[in-house]
């Protein structure tokens, strides 16, 4: 084979962008989703649960492993493994795995009192004096971060949900796989499916340069069936016809066959999406993952209030697009870094921009938990078609615009 055969077929001058998405079905998706099923229903039984839990999946079985210190909660976990694998879709024993006959195994611990003891009672409120501790201004100060880390937000104004373009249309195209399974439109599709989307820029224009679906399916349908149906009520239901052009690429399960999947086809584990679950590989990751730990874990709270805050700078007008980085140190409230980066964008400097979010945005943890309600169980909805972009979440309230408009206005 030639060097000219291995290279793709881009073309020069252009620029692409692909992101990829993943259903409710997929083995890493399934797990996710049955970590944070597990903390909502601790979080329901007692808000103040500390859980960080993780599962991983197998032909078979599920195994659900990590730390939960909780005083009146008693959950059934393996009740709970149990049911969200039936809402997820695997209800035959001959998937290779099912909600009624797959065997849970269930290893949790305490969290370690070692960690406990930073996040109940930060170093900043352990060096205060009583009447430090009595100022309303300090109250937040009293919880440290549940480790150390940085956390990345993003916005962008190239869709109306301010998410970037390429994952927006892949978490579309899954979700829309899964309404066409749970409605019984399309009665051959399995759980497990993936979809990536590649677009390209050029000046001003913008169009889908490439549409990668792969779906599991039972065994007694045709791969010319598939292709039709999914180009037709899944590919053009979703993708608005302005970004579709004559050249562009549908590849319908490229593989060929995809009957065995999910975790009988694959192992899965929870946090391992999470490029998938953010902004589809547009801006950098912190590297920690969201799924199965509650809000004391700055690695799921504070790169939801990153996002927060870069939806509000955008929505506000003061950036076309706006990257919020935050950073903290176990066991310390305040962050110890805070970074705002506009890509050129900005109608203010970005040092003035991260004066603006430090002035109107408060991101110690136990002031994040209380901004946007977070002890409470909604994490569930948040396991699969990405944690950004949808409005059922509280960090994508567009509450700080006025005053980000305000306070911009009076800089300027």
């Amino acid at each position: 084979m030639s060097d000219a055969n291995l290279k793709p077929n881009l073309k020069p001058g252009l620029k692409y962008y692909t992101s990829e998405s993943v259903s409710e079905g997929h083995p890493d998706k399934l797990a996710d989703f049955i970590s944070d099923s597990i903390l909502d229903e601790f979080l329901r039984q007692e808000p103040g649960s500390r859980v960080a839990v993780e599962t991983l999946l197998t032909t078979g079985m599920a195994v659900v492993a990590g730390e939960v210190t909780a005083h009146s909660a008693h959950v059934d976990v393996q009740r709970v493994v149990r049911e969200a694998v039936k809402e997820v879709g695997y209800t035959r024993a001959h998937y290779g795995f099912d909600a009624e006959y797959s065997a849970v195994l269930v290893a949790l611990h305490e969290q370690s009192p070692d960690i406990a003891g930073g996040v109940n009672f930060s170093e900043e409120w352990r060096g205060m004096s009583e009447a430090e501790r009595a100022d309303p201004k300090n109250a937040y100060s009293l919880t440290g971060a549940g480790d150390q880390g940085l956390m990345f937000g993003y916005a962008t104004d190239e869709t109306p949900e301010l998410m970037p373009l390429p994952i927006s249309l892949a978490h579309k195209l899954t979700r829309r796989l899964a309404t066409l399974r749970k409605e019984g439109t399309l009665t051959y599709l399995r759980p497990d499916a993936k979809s990536q989307v590649t677009i390209v820029r050029s000046g001003g224009d913008t169009w889908v340069d490439t549409v990668v679906i792969s779906t599991q399916h039972d065994e007694d349908v045709s791969q010319e069936q598939i292709k039709a149906d999914l180009e037709a009520q899944v590919i053009r239901a979703v993708i608005p016809a302005q970004y579709l052009r004559e050249g562009t690429k549908f590849f319908i399960n490229p593989s060929g066959k995809f009957v065995i999947g999910g975790p009988h086809g694959d192992t899965g584990l929870t946090g391992r999406k999470i490029i998938v679950d953010t902004y589809g590989g547009a801006v950098p990751h912190g590297g920690g993952a969201f799924s199965g730990k509650d809000p004391t874990k700055v690695d799921r709270s504070a790169a939801y209030y990153a996002r927060y805050v870069a939806k509000n700078l955008v929505a506000a007008g003061l950036a076309k697009k706006a990257l919020v980085e935050v950073a903290y140190a176990i066991g310390r409230a305040s962050p110890v870094s805070l970074r705002v980066d506009s890509y050129g964008t900005g109608r203010l400097s970005d040092a003035a921009l991260a004066e603006l979010v430090q002035a109107h945005f408060d991101a110690r943890p136990q002031a994040i938990i209380a901004e946007l309600d977070l002890l409470r169980p909604i994490y569930a909805r948040t396991a699969a078609y990405g944690h950004f972009g949808r409005d059922e979440f509280p960090w994508e309230k567009l509450d700080k615009v006025d005053e980000l408009k305000a306070a911009a206005a009076a800089l300027v």
